[in-house]
């Protein structure tokens, strides 16, 4: 697995892009923590993701309402959980990420608010450059 690797990406497409390379490399139990402000791209690149791992990306939306989906029709399950709207941790430990977690990949965003984060994930940090363009670092913890 990457240990560092910082994309500049100029569309959703791009985006997504650099997440697939990621998602085709991922494997069961991995968890990816995504960070960025509103709008950055977080949703673009767990499409992304999904289609790393065999899962149509058209398929993929935001979480915020339901806070998880799940998608079962690649080589891993995918678990896309999106925290936005969860301020107590007590919520968040709620969730039970840990257990339906197990045997998929999980995609967290806004990753900031976990009360604990797992030791070893992979860390997404998206952020705005200039105009259209962002800059995706991805970390392995």
């Amino acid at each position: 697995m990457l240990s560092h690797k910082t994309f500049t990406t100029q569309s959703e497409d791009e985006t997504a892009g650099a997440a697939r390379e990621l998602g085709a490399m991922l494997s069961a139990g991995d968890v990816v923590l995504l960070f960025g402000d509103l709008g950055a791209g977080k949703t673009a690149f767990v499409r992304g993701l999904a289609e790393g791992l065999g899962i149509g990306g058209d398929e993929v939306s935001s979480p915020t309402f339901t806070l998880v989906q799940e998608y079962r029709r690649g080589r891993l399950r995918l678990i896309h959980v999106d925290l936005f709207r969860l301020n107590d941790p007590r919520e968040i430990e709620d969730l039970g990420l840990d257990e339906i977690a197990a045997g998929g990949v999980l995609a967290i965003e806004w990753a900031e608010k976990l009360p604990r984060a797992p030791e070893a994930a992979v860390e997404v940090r998206i952020t705005h450059a200039e105009a259209n363009t962002r800059r995706l670092t991805i970390h392995s913890r």
